[in-house]
Parts: C-alpha cells; sequence; structure tokens
C-alpha cells in the first residue's frame, strides 16, 4: 500500500462537503494510512466528530484547551507528526487565515505551526471561490508551496451551479498517493535552471533588457529541490526571492549567461531554459554615462547575442534532457517546434505572452508542451503548479514514454 505508515492530519472546516471527509479518512485508512483529525467547531454543526475518531480510530481534536493525550502540546504534537497535511473541506475563511498566519483555533494553530507539506481542497459558494480576496489568499499560499486540489464544478449545495464544488474523495486520495509516489522522484538527479531576464548595458546606469520576472523559472528550481534533485540556478533579473537548498549563480548579459551555461550543462542530467534572453546587444558600451546630446536624434548599433539555448544544444550528452521556453505572439506551435529541432530540444513550453493571464510577470501561465511525437495543454493555472507538470513530462520522456 502507497500509504502504508504514513501519517496524515486532515482537517476538517465547516462547510456542507464535511461529509464527504468521511469517506476520505476511509479511503486513506484502507491505504494504510494513520489519520489524525482536526475538526473546527462548525465542522462539528455538519458532522459529528464520533464519525471521524470510528473511521480514523485515534481521538478526534476539535478544542484547544481539550485535555490532550499524554499530556502532549496537542497542536504541537499534530504538527510535528505529520508526514502530510490535508485541509478538506477548506472553506474560504481557512484559506484567509492560512494565508494571513492567523492562529485562532486548534486547526489553524497546527498549520501554522506544521512544516508538513500541506495539501488544500478548496470548497465553498462560486462568488466566494472568484472573489478577489479569496484567489489573493490562494496565490499567498500556493507560492508558499501549499498545493491546492480542485475545486470542480457543478451543482452547489446552495443551488449555484459553477466553481467551487470540493474534488471527489477518490481524486483527493489520489492526489495524495500520487505526491508521496513522485515526492522524490527526482533524488540523484542534478537539474540546470535558468531564469529571469538578461540585461544589456549601454552605460552604468542604462540597459535594454525585457519583462521576465524569472517567476516560472524559480519555481521550476523550487519543484526540482522538493522532488529532491541537487539543483543549480542561473539566474538574471528577477522579482522573486531565490530558493533555499539551491546553488545560485548570478548572470547579468546574454554572453555571461552563456558561458555559465557552457560550463554548468555538463554536469547535469536535465537542463530547463526559461530564461528570457537578448537576442541583440550594443555595439559600444561607454564606462561612462553617456551624457544627452544637442542632436534630438542618436544612432545605437545592435549586433547579435549567441544564441545559448543552441549552444547547449551541440553540448547535449546521451540521457541528458534539454527543455527550451518559447514565448511568441503569433504562430505558437509553428514557431516553437521550429526551435524543438534547432536548439536540438527534448521538450519546449510554448506560450503565448498576449494571452490574459500567461507571460511575463504574472503568477499564472498557459501553455503547450510540444515534444516530438506529441504535445499536452496546460490551461490557466499558477506557475507553481506548471512547474509540477513540466517536471511531471521531463520524468515520462526519461522513461521512454513520449505518449500524450
Amino acid at each position: 500500500m502507497i500509504l502504508e505508515g504514513k501519517k496524515i492530519v486532515l482537517g476538517v472546516t465547516g462547510g456542507i462537503a464535511a461529509y464527504k471527509s468521511a469517506e476520505i479518512v476511509s479511503r486513506l485508512r484502507r491505504s494504510g494510512a494513520d489519520v489524525h483529525v482536526i475538526m473546527t467547531r462548525n465542522a462539528t454543526e455538519f458532522i459529528a466528530p464520533l464519525t471521524f475518531q470510528t473511521l480514523s480510530r485515534n481521538q478526534v481534536v476539535s478544542d484547544t484547551f481539550q485535555t490532550p493525550e499524554n499530556w502532549q502540546v496537542e497542536h504541537v504534537a499534530l504538527a510535528q507528526l505529520a508526514d502530510l497535511f490535508l485541509v478538506a473541506p477548506a472553506t474560504a475563511n481557512i484559506l484567509a487565515k492560512m494565508a494571513c498566519g492567523i492562529a485562532d483555533d486548534m486547526l489553524s494553530t497546527t498549520l501554522l505551526a506544521t512544516k508538513a507539506p500541506i495539501f488544500v481542497a478548496p470548497a465553498m459558494n462560486t462568488g466566494m471561490w472568484t472573489a478577489e480576496a479569496t484567489q489573493e489568499n490562494m496565490k499567498r499560499l500556493t507560492q508558499r508551496g501549499v498545493r491546492v486540489i480542485g475545486p470542480g464544478t457543478g451543482m452547489l449545495a446552495c443551488g449555484d451551479s459553477g466553481a467551487g464544488r470540493m474534488s471527489e474523495p477518490a481524486e483527493i486520495v489520489a492526489e495524495i498517493e500520487n505526491w508521496f509516489t513522485q515526492g522524490q522522484d527526482y533524488r540523484g538527479l542534478r537539474v540546470l535552471v535558468t531564469a529571469g531576464a538578461t540585461r544589456e548595458r549601454l552605460d552604468p546606469v542604462r540597459f535594454m533588457t525585457n519583462d521576465s520576472s524569472g517567476k516560472m523559472g524559480i519555481a521550476i528550481a523550487k519543484a526540482a529541490r522538493q522532488r529532491g534533485a541537487e539543483v543549480t540556478l542561473v539566474y538574471g533579473a528577477v522579482t522573486q526571492p531565490l530558493p533555499e537548498g539551491v546553488t545560485c549563480i548570478p548572470v547579468e548579459s546574454a554572453m555571461d549567461l552563456r558561458d555559465a551555461m557552457v560550463a554548468e550543462t555538463p554536469a547535469h542530467d536535465v537542463v530547463i531554459q526559461t530564461a528570457a534572453v537578448a537576442d541583440y546587444r550594443f555595439l559600444n558600451r561607454f564606462d561612462t554615462k553617456m551624457k544627452k546630446q544637442s542632436q534630438r536624434e542618436i544612432t545605437l548599433v545592435l549586433v547579435e547575442n549567441p544564441d545559448v539555448a543552441a549552444e547547449v544544444g551541440k553540448l547535449k550528452k546521451p540521457g541528458q534532457i534539454l527543455v527550451g521556453f518559447a514565448a511568441e505572439t503569433n504562430q505558437l506551435e509553428e514557431n516553437a517546434e521550429k526551435k524543438l529541432e534547432k536548439k536540438n530540444l527534448d521538450l519546449i513550453v510554448a506560450n503565448d505572452v498576449t494571452r490574459p493571464g500567461a507571460g511575463f510577470n504574472t503568477d499564472t501561465n498557459i501553455a503547450t508542451l510540444i515534444w516530438r511525437g506529441g504535445r499536452e495543454e496546460l490551461p490557466l493555472q499558477q506557475k507553481t503548479e506548471m512547474a509540477q507538470r513540466i517536471l511531471d513530462r521531463i520524468q515520462l520522456l526519461r522513461s521512454g514514454n513520449s505518449v500524450s
């Protein structure tokens, strides 16, 4: 059994979907997990604690001040016990508490104290799910590494139809089993990631660049590290904090990036190039600030930069996986397929940067994964989630499975 011996803490909050959580406990138990349930006071209005106590065979905790077993500090004990923490259903209220670090009951206190991976299965009215406040809270949580299951769409308890329905117990348990199966599937692999924008300097105070924030590359570096890889991140201008536990190499220009990649590529099993590299640089770079001229127009001459991805492609060794990105504004798949061949890539992530929610300096993305013999559409999703999907596809390519 995949979950044999795994200790899972399940938080149940006050929503009508709480009745589904009983089936989640039952399925987790059948998979071999040791399940401990924390209920909010509101949750006990929907389903009795005795139900979870019977199914889990463990005491259910619902009151911060109830007498603990073995005189442990209960929220600390459960926080440290957990191999994984699941909140299902996760109401808008608990998501807001998690996002803001509020700890005013047993569940929110334990969530704040735990270092275990956290999964949430949102369940609420469509209006509450699509509310700006809820979506901002979700962005904050996913940026911290919280994994989101669902929500699905369909008829809701309030009579509305739309997004906000909690995912089915079988789907939730499958996601957890998948996490434990693939949680360390990159252990023993060395992964090289590039991120951010290059800058081509004209003088000490001016440069030419692009809108890349580095969010996608940093998300991939974090995800690969979480999955057990030894990660090197070569980064240009980024707007995100650098990930912990990763070897970070700063670069500025395309030439700097080329030098770093030529040096690092041979030692890595997987190379993922998300950096937005300037195609041109200034022919003349001034050592001092270029002063404003009396004439109204000036001419600056540009020269072509080396194609870093193509040079990396020439260094490719047997068994190595090379991944590129194609940010396009037109003829998306045609241009991406050309790059796939020209740069000797195994996989290319193509996205139309003109689409809302995709492209530079956003927390979300929309992309098409293209490889020889297949493609996969990735709809609008958080970049943290897309990072996982890209890593999943890389593992399929490494195993020789190129089926869509």
